[in-house]
């Protein structure tokens, strides 16, 4: 059986790279199809297989700065010859859904999300890019233009995964399709438990808005409690700005050195909406607790009293409350590190194979029937 993986841009390492890189290793021959691949960005984890990238390859700068080119991804990703393969799985948050197939593929997309900045957060993102304001006022015509497209392009899939079930509800407002869930792998084992844990609460996010890494250094500013902030992005300027002393920025750290920072904390916090949340998992698998705001795919992760607690509303006060509430000898980091074990690496891809094997029986009955 020949089989291709799509994703929209090989240009960072996070959350949905994971995913790819599990599929790499249920497919191993399998080629990746990408928009813009960047071997400095994604390190070595996609070494040594054969990456097919689009025209926009070519152009420079898009590997670093792709948001200005939104606008030519629908005519790149269509452009794909995907003709000679009897399975196709896109890993995708916007384009890679939007891949061409013919009648006998079976394509499967495994989706992050449906396109944020053209859906339900379409304004925020107006705001938050990084454009004059003269600039900015033309952007909703060609947000229009691509939730046109994306509407069109959700059509395409023969079937659907969510990473979460918050994603699926979204899937099925905004497309109109259903999708089973499967949430994405986490190297669970490579974290420990540690005997000793320090008085540093952790946060791991890349430095972008929607992260509220600004409203967590406001509430630990006023507690004058330490925190540690792994990452790196866009808003660093600013966030070192307004951070008191006791507020710690690591800078991007090693994934071998992640376990540690995991292991000694007393407490991960999660202020965010994320469509689902890899890094509470991996706290979780350290034994540590999450501190999260209740919503999104937090609320499929953290049992509320055992493995962590909530917060209700995105607010400095009302992290601060739940941080004030807090008490590590009131949870078993055992307990805790066995709960994120559902989300392992090896669990997906169980789950994948059973669900590609199905699909696939399921796609050929249908097409003898024709």
């Amino acid at each position: 059986m020949r089989v291709a993986l799509v994703h929209d841009y090989l240009n960072q390492y996070g959350g949905a790279e994971r995913v790819l890189e599990a599929f790499c290793e249920i497919w191993p021959e399998a080629p990746i199809f990408t928009l813009v691949y960047d071997r400095r960005r994604t390190g070595s984890a996609f070494e040594g297989r054969k990456i097919k990238t689009s025209f926009l390859q070519k152009i420079p700068m898009v590997k670093s700065h792709h948001r200005p080119f939104l606008m030519l991804m629908p005519l790149a990703v269509e452009q794909f010859d995907l003709a000679k393969y009897d399975l196709v799985i896109s890993d995708s948050a916007s384009f890679a859904k939007g891949i061409i197939t013919r009648p006998g593929t079976l394509h499967i997309c495994y989706c992050h999300t449906p396109t944020r900045y053209v859906w339900d957060d379409s304004q925020k993102y107006i705001n938050e890019f990084s454009y004059p304001n003269l600039i900015k006022r033309f952007i909703p015509p060609f947000l229009n233009y691509l939730r046109l497209w994306d509407e069109a392009a959700s059509a395409r899939p023969d079937v659907y995964l969510a990473n979460s079930r918050f994603v699926a509800s979204r899937i099925k407002k905004y497309y109109g399709r259903r999708a089973e869930v499967v949430c994405p792998p986490v190297k669970t084992r490579r974290f420990y438990l540690s005997g000793k844990n320090n008085d540093y609460f952790l946060m791991l996010a890349r430095f972008l808005p929607y992260k509220k890494i600004d409203l967590a250094i406001v509430a630990f500013n006023k507690l004058g409690w330490p925190l540690k902030i792994i990452g790196d992005g866009p808003d660093r300027r600013h966030l070192r700005k307004i951070a008191g002393p006791n507020i710690e920025f690591t800078g991007l750290v090693a994934e071998k050195e992640l376990p540690n920072y995991f292991a000694h904390c007393r407490a991960f916090i999660f202020p965010q909406e994320e469509d689902f949340g890899i890094s509470a998992v991996e706290a979780m698998a350290a034994g540590r607790p999450v501190i999260a705001f209740r919503g999104g795919g937090a609320l499929e992760i953290v049992e509320e009293g055992k493995t962590g607690i909530f917060f209700d509303e995105q607010t400095p006060e009302a992290l601060i409350g739940a941080l004030k509430k807090f008490n590590p000898v009131d949870f078993n980091a055992r307990y805790i590190s066995q709960q994120a074990e559902r989300f392992d690496k090896e669990v997906f891809k169980d789950k994948i194979k059973k669900f590609v094997n199905e699909s696939l029986a399921e796609h050929k009955n249908k097409n003898r029937l024709l």
